[in-house]
């Protein structure tokens, strides 16, 4: 740690206070008086009531746990637990229907639906790659992934694999941008004339506009479903050069928004960690963020991308967005960060310093008059994350009204993305959107961090499924269709993303293709997908299927899910689990876990791709994690298994994680010692997992960060 800068009664790192003093406030008009001040102001009002809240969901985790345990050997009574859960107040009343107010709202938020990366924002080269992911080749994603059923060979070009890609990206065109006449795989040459594309289309007002010349560089614009797709002709290129209608590619407007996160994925535990991540927000909001960094023995530099021009049918310049709309992800209202102290000594609420720096920051986008903005409706979007029903939403507001005062921003320039992944924001997801009806732009699931909470909501209830059963409970089913069906009840349709979680397979693209159809069908304008290359190919789903269409088909059916199902606690009733699928249930978690931990404690890294047990790569993150820790931390507490058996598979497992990670210099082998600092975490999430707050995390695997960053 640093030296300490005292102003306004806190003490902050110097190493934060120059960042902001040096970089986020020139040019904004804010300052430095008003910022430190707006800090303390949030530090020394907000943070009791951060405090608060926080105790609240301790104490009613304490009436939940008492109630479950004065219920054992009892049928489970769904009319008298919802009873008891009103009369706690963890399920709120709920009022009359209404529409949210949000204004102001950037099409790709508001109006299009597509594809959504979530990215660390603290590794700038995946920042840049996400934010450049607007538009990507559905050729090379379809080439060099398993797409087509199988992985391209060798590393020369498979000119076979190259014709059925080709064949794949012409039958696609068929579908979803029909010829008036023939098929795209008949045409010849592509040309414009008088405004109007040659050959025709069945739907002549798909054509968008062009740009660059016939018989050279010409490329041509179709809009499906509301997401623009090119067409490149290019004879020149070596793909170009040996077709018929001298296609290069088909390039697809991909990941209309990314997500860069400050939360989950990333591994921020003092303020050197916390100015890395906002160091790339702002050179994100400036557009100034460069990386270089070397591939294939070269030298490349990444910056990014700028807009793209065109001339529409009208022969207008048509200008298209070059890049992903930038949302940020803020941490929740649990942690606590040293980089600023308050009056009393206290580390300052973390999402406290994230509203006021991460908004901070994107005023430099907001202010810009000309060049590539990320957003042109004048909005700054913020993702929160992990807040327990409508009174921690409303808290949120309350926060970003101050942060408004503060910079001197019109009211509700922020705007509120509410992560539905907490079983009281499930349960009372309306009232949460009421309670942000003037600012929500986002609503979203998460299977993984919701199914942790799920678990350790009602830990003493029993002892829960295997985490691979959850998917088929009817709690699960009740939380996906509820999430849309009050969305589109609440009017976020036409103002809102309502969104679907992660595809957690980054090589399973084939597979991706097949399943991922589920989320725009279930009205989703948007879901997670782990790469450029997978939004791309994600991207298709969205020609495939009007979800505007969708959405008002799914209104006009009226509900799904019921409450009644949504409070249906996963306990495996009378289940007597084999030893067989005990050993499995165990290993898989603890493998899980370790893989993941021992990167975040020993190297830092909040997102891994970690291979699980049968060596198939997994997107981890601490949501997943979460899920892990909780699942083997249930089962001790109800004696499936015993603390030995856990030990026992926890020191197989770091064995097999060792093996996994045996090529990569920085690693640091668990076994045999298993007395390092990571081992040591993830024993921890497990064994006093039950203990966390709400199942999280990030206490202890921030508390082993520091202390390994410390003694180092």
């Amino acid at each position: 740690m640093s030296a300490r800068v005292e102003t306004y009664g806190l003490k902050i790192d110097e190493v934060l206070f120059r960042f902001v003093e040096e970089k986020v406030l020139p040019g904004v008009g804010v300052s430095s008086s008003a910022f430190w001040n707006g800090m303390a102001e949030l530090a020394q009002e907000f943070g009791p009531e951060n405090r608060r809240l926080l105790a609240v969901r301790a104490e009613l985790q304490s009436k939940l746990n008492a109630w479950h345990r004065a219920q054992s050997g009892k049928p489970h009574g769904a009319a008298a637990y919802t009873a008891f859960l009103r009369e706690i107040g963890y399920l709120v009343p709920e009022g009359p229907d209404f529409s949210i107010e949000t204004q102001g709202v950037d099409p790709e938020i508001a109006d299009l639906p597509g594809p959504q990366l979530v990215v660390p924002v603290t590794n700038a080269r995946f920042a840049l790659n996400a934010a450049n992911a607007r538009w990507g080749s559905l050729y090379d994603a379809l080439y060099g992934t398993d797409a087509l059923g199988d992985t391209p060979k060798g590393t020369g070009y498979d000119a076979a694999r190259g014709a059925r890609v080709i064949a794949w990206g012409r039958a696609h065109l068929d579908r979803v941008a029909p010829l008036a006449a023939g098929s795209w795989s008949d045409v010849g040459a592509l040309s414009v004339l008088s405004g109007a594309l040659v050959p025709e289309l069945k739907d002549p007002t798909q054509f968008a506009g062009h740009s660059g010349e016939e018989g050279k560089d010409l490329r041509v614009l179709l809009r499906v479903n509301g997401l623009l797709l090119e067409v490149v002709v290019d004879p020149t290129h070596p793909i170009g050069a040996t077709d018929k209608a001298s296609i290069a590619d088909i390039r697809l407007e991909s990941a209309l928004s990314t997500i860069m996160d400050c939360e989950d994925s990333v591994a921020c535990v003092d303020a050197e960690d916390k100015v890395g991540a906002y160091t790339n927000w702002l050179g994100l909001m400036t557009g100034a963020l460069s990386e270089t960094f070397e591939k294939g023995g070269k030298t490349l530099t990444r910056q990014m991308a700028p807009d793209r021009d065109y001339v529409s049918p009208a022969g207008d310049t048509l200008s298209v967005k070059g890049r992903s709309l930038m949302l940020v992800r803020n941490v929740g209202h649990l942690m606590t960060n040293p980089a600023i102290l308050d009056a009393e000594g206290n580390e300052i609420g973390e999402g406290l310093m994230d509203a006021l720096i991460t908004v901070a920051c994107a005023m430099h986008d907001l202010q810009k008059s000309s060049g590539a903005r990320n957003s042109l409706h004048g909005s700054v979007y913020v993702v929160k994350p992990k807040m327990h029903g409508p009174e921690e939403v409303g808290f949120a507001v309350r926060i970003f009204d101050h942060v408004e005062k503060v910079l001197g921003l019109p009211a509700n320039t922020v705007k509120l993305g509410i992560m539905d992944e907490e079983r009281r924001t499930s349960i009372n997801l309306k009232e949460c959107i009421r309670a942000a009806k003037t600012r929500v732009a986002f609503i979203n699931t998460g299977f993984l961090d919701r199914t942790g909470d799920e678990i350790h909501t009602s830990m003493d209830a029993g002892p829960m499924l295997p985490k691979g059963d959850m998917k088929s409970t009817a709690w699960i089913r009740s939380y996906e269709e509820r999430n849309v069906d009050i969305g589109l009840a609440c009017g976020l349709q036409g103002k809102a993303q309502i969104g679907k979680g992660m595809w957690a397979m980054p090589d399973a693209m084939a597979e991706m293709l097949k399943q991922k159809t589920a989320h725009p069908l279930a009205g989703a304008s948007c879901a997670w997908v782990p790469s450029p290359t997978a939004a791309t190919l994600h991207a298709t789903h969205y020609h495939a299927i009007n979800v505007k269409a969708r959405q008002v088909e799914l209104k006009a059916a009226g509900s799904r899910g019921t409450l009644e199902e949504l409070l249906t606690i996963p306990v495996a009733h009378g289940r007597n689990f084999s030893d067989e699928e005990i050993s499995q249930e165990i290993e898989n978690n603890a493998q899980g876990i370790l893989g993941y931990v021992v990167r975040w404690v020993d190297l830092g890294v909040g997102c891994s791709k970690v291979p699980d047990i049968h060596d198939v790569a997994l997107m981890e993150d601490r949501a997943t994690c979460r899920i892990s820790s909780q699942a083997l931390a249930n089962w001790l507490r109800h004696g499936v298994v015993n603390a030995d058996r856990v030990m026992e598979a926890m020191k197989k497992m770091a064995a097999v994680v060792d093996r996994q990670n045996a090529a990569d210099p920085a690693y640091r082998p668990m076994a045999p010692g298993y007395d390092g600092v990571a081992f040591k975490a993830a024993c921890d999430l497990v064994f006093d997992g039950a203990d966390q707050p709400s199942g999280y995390t990030e206490p202890v695997l921030h508390r082993r960060r520091l202390e390994l960053k410390a003694a180092s």
